[in-house]
């Protein structure tokens, strides 16, 4: 993983707030260019027009929904921390509102109040992030959807390519072809 930093009075069209977003073979190609540049490039020529299109292409790419809002409500937020430790596909809400001592549509309402999400969608997307660091340590699709909770690997496919638009067999195949040439990391703290 590479992180971007821009100076806001460079890029007024940059967005507000972190994202990840899922890098084009361009801009994988300018950022290795850009690492390359020293601290205090020319700011003419081709250093300057590096960075430039690095700041034109930032623009262009897809945010990948790789994030976890965590709610302000305190019982809920431990809640959510919980889950997320160990996430399961098949949480009900049912089970959630009657833990915090609610009803379903108190529930429902605060859940997306405070996590600008629905239940199920913040519930498959913690099982996606949760998926992420067994894949690309090794596991194989049909363990980590056992270890999820899915009812088979399928399920877990369809789910993981409704989130990040592409197959976990896919995601694999790229994260192998990013680490050619390079050591790929051997722990998840790596990544």
């Amino acid at each position: 993983m590479q992180s971007l930093y821009f100076d806001t009075g460079m890029f007024p069209d940059m967005p507000d707030r972190c994202r990840v977003v899922a890098i084009s073979s361009l801009m994988r190609s300018l950022m290795a260019e850009a690492v390359a540049l020293p601290i205090k490039y020319d700011r003419e020529g081709r250093s300057a027009a590096i960075m430039k299109l690095i700041g034109y292409e930032v623009g262009r790419l897809r945010e990948l929904p790789l994030s976890l809002p965590l709610p302000a409500d305190k019982a809920l937020a431990r809640r959510c921390l919980k889950f997320s430790a160990s996430p399961k596909a098949h949480a009900k809400i049912d089970d959630w509102a009657s833990s915090l001592h609610l009803t379903r549509r108190t529930f429902t309402r605060l859940f997306r109040r405070e996590t600008g999400l629905s239940f199920v969608a913040w519930r498959q997307q913690a099982c996606i992030l949760a998926a992420l660091p067994k894949l690309t340590a090794g596991a194989s699709v049909t363990q980590t959807a056992a270890d999820l909770g899915y009812d088979n690997p399928a399920a877990f496919s369809t789910s993981f390519k409704r989130t990040l638009s592409v197959a976990p067999r896919e995601y694999i195949q790229s994260i192998d072809r990013s680490w050619e040439g390079s050591s790929r990391p051997s722990t998840d703290s790596d990544l």
